[in-house]
């Protein structure tokens, strides 16, 4: 049998080396044992059951913690940042090609083309990365209004945006917006709206892909934030699949008008966005088919 150390069980498995250890001296690791100050813990020892028998992490997200914490290059989580970030920001109106968004994310350059870019899509690409690692690293905690601040707060910074008095980085809107020529929550109503769907929401116990879809579609009619709130609430979309054991999925190009009309038609017909986003959950089963991960 292959032995590990701690740290290397830790980096397999998505968690801190103090967790492992700490399991580890309470005997919830099989087969683990310590030698000379070194916990020895066998290779393919399952991860322990969190208190309150939660569900272990799945292995879709213990293999994107993996490959962060390694920065490894041309896998699952590699593919996730290009795909992710360059499909919602391209929904957006963002000019860059995904050729353009992997350069960026491999290279930390720009890269040279004969036609001007907007510094704007190169700073929220590059925020863009920095916010799917947020949502890896938090992937298991409740969803709460710092934690969605925190995303927009990295999303925006360094942009034209930050230096407008009137936007709010990282906090809600200060000024009425519409979305699809639809008036949303007002300012002063953003923050009573918000907690009572945030309540209202983590009271679910084993959220489906129902519940999932009913908060994006709750958040995006608050429209909590003066710009970026479909990419906020497209990356939480994402983190509550992970968080869930659910299949993520990335909205494309081909799939943008559909995402749009199942939005706007939510509460009448479900079945508009629920297949939009079970057609986007095939393609990227697709994906963790080509990386051999289970789902």
């Amino acid at each position: 049998m292959k032995y590990i150390s701690s740290s290397q069980y830790a980096a397999k498995n998505g968690i801190s080396e103090r967790s492992v250890r700490n399991y580890c001296a309470l005997g919830k690791i099989e087969g683990a044992f310590l030698n000379g100050g070194t916990w020895n813990i066998p290779e393919d020892a399952p991860l322990p059951l969190k208190q309150g028998g939660k569900k272990k992490v799945s292995p879709l997200l213990l293999a994107l913690r993996r490959e962060k914490s390694s920065s490894l290059r041309g896998g699952i989580y590699h593919r996730t940042q290009i795909e992710l970030t360059y499909n919602s920001n391209h929904i957006e109106g963002s000019c860059l090609t995904k050729e353009e968004t992997r350069y960026i994310f491999e290279t930390n350059t720009i890269g040279i083309r004969e036609n001007s870019l907007n510094v704007d899509d190169i700073i929220e690409t590059i925020n863009h990365f920095r916010c799917i690692d947020l949502v890896i690293d938090q992937a298991e905690n409740k969803i709460s209004e710092n934690f969605i601040k925190q995303l927009h707060l990295i999303l925006k910074s360094g942009t034209s945006d930050s230096s407008k008095n009137w936007f709010a980085v990282g906090s809600y809107k200060k000024l009425p917006n519409e979305v699809g020529g639809m008036e949303t929550t007002p300012p002063k109503e953003v923050h009573k709206q918000m907690k009572a769907l945030l309540e209202q929401y983590n009271r679910i116990k084993e959220k489906n892909l129902e519940d999932i879809l009913s908060f994006h579609e709750r958040f995006e009619k608050i429209h909590p934030f003066q710009d970026g709130n479909g990419r906020v609430g497209r990356l939480i979309m994402f983190k509550e699949c992970l968080s869930n054991g659910i299949v993520p999925f990335i909205i494309s190009d081909d799939l943008k008008m559909f995402y749009y009309r199942g939005l706007q038609n939510w509460q009448n017909i479900k079945e508009y966005l629920m297949d939009t986003c079970l057609t986007a959950q095939d393609n990227y089963k697709t994906i963790l088919d080509y990386f051999q991960i289970k789902y």
